[in-house]
């Protein structure tokens, strides 16, 4: 459990609600920091796409891919970005709690869709640039390695190192 009777004070760090919250905010934005600037930078490059004369030559397959990843990347930085604005609409109003569960799950929601961006973004790199027959196991492997660091490593340490008694 993790506060007293009365709630106030978390047992393990000796923290109140409102530091407990005060410190997940922080954690939240480092954590948008390292994928935002990725999301950004994959998004500008994305939007120059279409300005080249390559683009003009792809196939009708390929520059739907295209807007796919164009849309996904957008998303992400929407949902990446989303918390910034919701702290600072809600800010001051004694709420940060629960601005951080609703800022937790926009960053989440954010980190889904990068991955469907990057997977995607590779899809159509991969199609453009190599023999389509090994594409989609290419593809395959590095969406397993993104499942495996982002998803199934951290699930397997939450739930192997995890308390029975939290």
């Amino acid at each position: 459990m993790d506060t007293d009777p009365q709630g106030a004070r978390d047992d393990r760090r000796s923290e109140t609600e409102m530091e407990r919250a005060d410190r997940r905010w922080q954690e939240v934005i480092q954590e948008i920091r390292v994928v935002q600037t990725g999301v950004q930078i994959l998004l500008g490059f994305l939007l120059t796409v279409v300005f080249t004369p390559l683009f003009q030559g792809l196939s009708q397959t390929d520059k739907t891919i295209y807007i796919v990843t164009v849309v996904l990347g957008s998303l992400a930085t929407g949902a990446l970005i989303g918390p910034v604005a919701f702290h600072r609409i809600v800010s001051g109003r004694r709420i940060k709690p629960q601005a951080v569960v609703w800022a937790s799950r926009l960053t989440f929601i954010g980190i889904v869709l990068l991955l469907a961006t990057l997977t995607s973004a590779l899809l159509l790199i991969l199609r453009v640039a190599t023999d389509d027959t090994y594409v989609p196991w290419l593809v395959a492997g590095v969406l397993a390695w993104y499942l495996l660091c982002w998803f199934a490593l951290p699930l397997w340490v939450r739930v192997r190192y995890t308390s029975q008694e939290e």
